[in-house]
């Protein structure tokens, strides 16, 4: 039996009802929900890194294929586990090149954003660390909310070595953006940001903070003491 169709099969046997139900109400799969029409099985994150774990030197590319192009979200996330397990044990740069190429061209398929956090900076913001960066840029700039998620998370493996330059310029490009999944994640990695390097996060905030929207901000100022947290959310900075 090929690699695919026998995790499939473990992940099936690991599904739960209950949970699935559980889970396509919290990522929102109803109609006019940011992931509309994704279908869950109620597997838990840590029973699928356990799966990907043991195929993940077993699987080809192509059956790694028809899983990530999987309905099941379980499948793709998954799969995802397995290519960044794939990416991280390789040291030859031209094998993650390949790797690399198999995640960009099945980007629209990490369409939620347990998949964009779960592999963008495991995947692209590693690779990219010491290399030309302007397809962040392009995806920031696109239309597509997935996408520009990936942008601003692919980042956090820049933040995690101290380079908050690319980071803080895509979170300028995303303040406006109007969907709060990007409020959060921007937020998020500033406050990642200030969590290293406080005097920069503070820098950057005290020009945007006025009109960046509410959860961003939030999520921005989460881990400043009481005082200062109020005095950004008061205005009076």
């Amino acid at each position: 039996m090929e690699c695919n169709s026998l995790i499939k099969s473990e992940l099936y046997k690991l599904s739960d009802e209950e949970k699935a139900k559980t889970l396509q109400k919290f990522f929102q799969t109803f109609p006019g929900g940011y992931a509309e029409g994704d279908i869950f099985i109620g597997v838990s994150v840590p029973n699928q890194r356990k799966v990907a774990k043991r195929y993940y030197q077993k699987i080809s590319m192509k059956e790694l294929s028809d899983l990530i192009n999987a309905e099941i979200h379980e499948y793709r996330l998954t799969a995802l586990f397995i290519l960044v397990q794939k990416f991280v044990k390789t040291k030859q740069e031209q094998e993650q090149q390949k790797l690399i190429d198999f995640y960009l061209h099945n980007l629209d398929r990490v369409d939620n954003w347990d998949l964009v956090d779960s592999s963008a900076y495991k995947l692209l913001g590693a690779f990219l660390y010491d290399k030309e960066r302007s397809i962040l840029y392009q995806l920031a700039e696109s239309e597509n909310l997935w996408h520009q998620r990936i942008a601003m998370i692919a980042t956090f493996y820049f933040i995690k070595q101290n380079d908050y330059s690319d980071s803080l310029k895509i979170a300028k490009l995303l303040l406006n953006h109007p969907h709060d999944l990007i409020h959060k994640a921007v937020g998020w990695m500033l406050r990642e940001i200030g969590n290293r390097d406080f005097k920069v996060e503070l820098q950057f905030l005290r020009k945007h903070y006025k009109t960046m929207p509410r959860t961003m901000l939030r999520y921005a100022i989460e881990k400043f003491d009481n005082d200062l947290r109020k005095k950004f959310l008061q205005g009076y900075i």
